[in-house]
């Protein structure tokens, strides 16, 4: 019979893959508001395809990601379960706020802040953090939606001028299936981004627990399954209030012009992995998105729309962090490792 401990401990990881699932409706948009606002797919096979290519991403990436969320933004000596538990009730919390109210805001930033508020609970001091670590998460809170809108709008540059003498139906009909082809690289993208950064809690769990050496490096594979099978789960269910607000309420968009924000998300979302950068794969999509419609003149964007956005982005790390804290308190009475 299983022990208190490694009961709780289980329990913790089936919140961290709640979290997980949760990522995925919430981040459903992200992968699919294009594909579905331009009617190349229905909704229901649009999920499906995302979702296999957010589960088949962790045959494409290495996991960088993951480490860098587990062992690189907070000292992770420092850190016992009751932290970890706070910091995921705090991230779910925001992430369920923000999908209510249709924001695309970060799940990975609620996160990062959600573990970060908990840790500095739990410490009483912000030497817990980690600088090097949280500043490039924090530098690229603007990085990744410049890169995605500068990527969109050369993209859509490039693409009216060889498309310049087709007739429109022709461009259309190209475009169509050219947006299946850039779905699928962007929902490989968020999958390999995305899934890691709750590998990197759950190896922060194991570690904590003693149930792997500290010197571990990886988190174990069934961690890697788990965690992108989870996120294929949330995504089949889709964030439809958030789908709304990406594919329609920010610009008009034709499939040329998804398949360039796709694109341009997935080159970004492709670069940020490889260099073990745990980005916003919203804040991407949404700065591509912007980059596309603003090739047809600033008045086709609804900056309205995108300020509300970006006021979300900026509030999810402190909110989250806040949420965190003040839910360590009770959980550290609960939880005694």
């Amino acid at each position: 019979m299983l022990d208190p401990q490694h009961l709780t401990v289980y329990g913790i990881i089936a919140l961290a893959l709640g979290f997980d699932y949760i990522n995925g409706f919430h981040d459903a948009a992200n992968s699919i508001a294009t594909v579905v606002s331009t009617r190349v797919l229905s909704p229901k096979a649009a999920v499906v395809w995302a979702a296999f290519f957010n589960f088949v991403a962790f045959m494409v990436f290495k996991l960088g990601v993951a480490t860098t969320i587990g062992k690189g933004t907070v000292d992770h000596t420092q850190v016992n379960v009751a932290v970890v538990t706070a910091g995921l009730v705090g991230a779910i919390t925001w992430n369920l706020i923000t999908w209510f109210y249709g924001i695309p805001s970060s799940s990975s930033h609620a996160l990062v802040g959600g573990f970060a508020g908990a840790a500095v609970a739990k410490v009483g001091s912000l030497k817990v953090l980690l600088p090097a670590g949280l500043i490039k998460i924090g530098v690229f809170i603007i990085v990744a939606p410049f890169v995605g809108l500068t990527l969109g709008f050369i993209l859509m540059i490039i693409t009216y001028w060889v498309c310049r003498r087709f007739p429109p139906a022709k461009v259309s009909s190209i475009f169509r299936k050219l947006q299946l082809v850039s779905a699928a690289a962007y929902s490989l993208g968020h999958g390999g981004n995305d899934a890691q950064k709750t590998m990197g809690i759950i190896f922060v769990i194991l570690l904590t627990a003693g149930f792997l050496p500290r010197e571990t490096q990886d988190p174990p594979f069934w961690v890697v399954l788990a965690c992108h099978a989870a996120m294929g789960l949330g995504t089949l269910a889709g964030g439809w209030r958030i789908v709304k607000t990406m594919g329609q309420k920010i610009c008009k968009l034709q499939p040329v012009h998804g398949f360039c924000a796709e694109t341009a998300g997935a080159i970004a979302l492709f670069g940020a992995t490889e260099f073990k950068i745990p980005v916003s794969t919203t804040h991407t999509i949404t700065g591509a998105i912007l980059g596309v419609g603003s090739t047809r003149g600033l008045h086709a964007v609804k900056w309205g729309v995108a300020g509300r956005v970006v006021w979300a982005w900026i509030l999810t790390i402190p909110i989250s962090a806040a949420i965190s804290a003040l839910m360590y308190y009770p959980l550290s009475r609960i939880i005694k490792f």
